[in-house]
């Protein structure tokens, strides 16, 4: 949670690109980020890995006109749609962007090589097939905030209660730093996305921050195991909400196209 998905970047540009809002070297550039290459292999058409700005255009011929992303955990399969083989590689990979417009999938995977500090990172999206069908247990825009909202509220309750490192004002100013230097020159959201999504992305990104930074800095004053496990049951649904308004955002540009507000 502390970072953006793969998914999220690659779905959220990809949408812009393929509305026309953005060019195809910028939409690529931004999809990357700070890894060195992205490719696609097991494209319709393509007999080997091709380029992420060839991919989206052989998408788009494909019919693609957008893109939702999937963020599964064990027992959620939050955003699939199946088929078996698909899902359990998304599972795998904890992310995946699902075309809308053909049945197919991507599951990327990432190949890291180099000293601390000076990593090298590679993806390879592989596609697949996909069972068109509705996404699962991701919520509408409004349910996302409204969850996220007194998902967080009660969370916090609980691990100020607990004394939990993650719940005070040491938190909020290492979340506070740590959003600082990681939207520095960045986008929340790529062009054409509404406003709400950007809240909510920007809301489920900051909580994400705060269960990293609860888990990071120890047990803090919950030294007893019923209180570690109270601090874990406090977490976990909210990290769960977290990721379903994560989901609800990056495919509000889609949900919007199949309602006929673009």
């Amino acid at each position: 949670m502390l970072s953006e998905p793969r998914s999220g970047r690659l779905a959220a540009w990809g949408n812009a690109l393929l509305a026309g809002l953005v060019s195809p070297d910028d939409a690529v550039l931004a999809a990357v980020g700070d890894d060195a290459v992205h490719r696609v292999e097991g494209l319709p058409g393509e007999s080997g890995p091709v380029g992420l700005t060839l991919a989206l255009g052989r998408l788009r011929a494909l019919g693609v006109t957008g893109l939702r992303v999937a963020l599964p955990a064990p027992g959620h399969p939050l955003g699939l749609s199946g088929p078996p083989e698909f899902n359990a590689r998304a599972l795998e990979s904890e992310e995946a962007v699902i075309c809308h417009g053909a049945a197919l999938g991507l599951v990327p995977e990432v190949y890291e090589a180099g000293p601390a500090g000076d990593v090298h990172v590679e993806v390879v999206w592989h596609v697949l097939p996909v069972r068109e069908a509705p996404p699962a247990d991701v919520p509408s825009l409004g349910e996302a905030e409204r969850e996220l909202a007194e998902a967080l509220r009660e969370a916090t309750e609980v691990l100020t209660r607990l004394d939990v490192a993650g719940s005070g004002p040491v938190a909020e100013a290492a979340i506070d730093a740590y959003r600082a230097r990681a939207e520095r020159g960045r986008e929340v959201l790529a062009p054409g996305y509404p406003p709400r999504a950007v809240r909510v992305l920007e809301l489920a990104q900051r909580v994400g921050l705060l269960i990293s930074v609860a888990y990071e800095n120890g047990h803090g004053g919950a030294v007893t195991a019923g209180e570690i496990a109270l601090r874990a049951e406090a977490l976990r649904p909210v990290e769960r909400t977290a990721r379903r308004a994560q989901v609800a955002a990056y495919n509000a540009y889609v949900e919007e196209r199949e309602r006929g507000v673009r």
